[in-house]
């Protein structure tokens, strides 16, 4: 079993920035793949950014160039810095872990998720 813990969700002002964390009580060493999907209002769950052991990254058109994603090995931590935020941003953000090998929308763990909400 993996445990994905969350935080660093709030509300904040468009154009604002927020940094969400993910800590994973495994080893992220061993871990192939972990990123962080959304799921807002009327909206089915997206994946918004991911991350490899290797280093590599991938994002949703609708974040690239505003959000990155890292990672801290020996914090066992990865990171979503999310920056130039848009209201359409709003949603619950939820961590996951794929082991071995992604298979889309169907990752090995999940988080419970953190709450942004992005508003004037």
């Amino acid at each position: 079993q993996v445990q994905l813990v969350e935080s660093g969700g709030g509300l904040v002002q468009p154009g604002g920035s927020l940094r969400l964390s993910c800590a994973s009580s495994r080893s992220i060493v061993t871990i192939f793949a972990m990123g962080w999907y959304r799921q807002g209002p009327g909206n089915q769950r997206e994946l918004v950014a991911q991350i490899t052991s290797d280093g590599g990254t991938k994002y949703a058109d609708s974040v690239k160039g505003r959000f990155a994603i890292s990672r801290d090995n020996a914090k066992n931590t990865v990171y979503l810095q999310m920056n130039s935020l848009k209201s359409e941003d709003t949603a619950v953000y939820l961590c996951y872990a794929d082991l071995y090998s992604s298979i889309p929308d169907r990752p090995d763990y999940w988080g419970r998720g953190t709450q942004v909400t992005v508003s004037s």
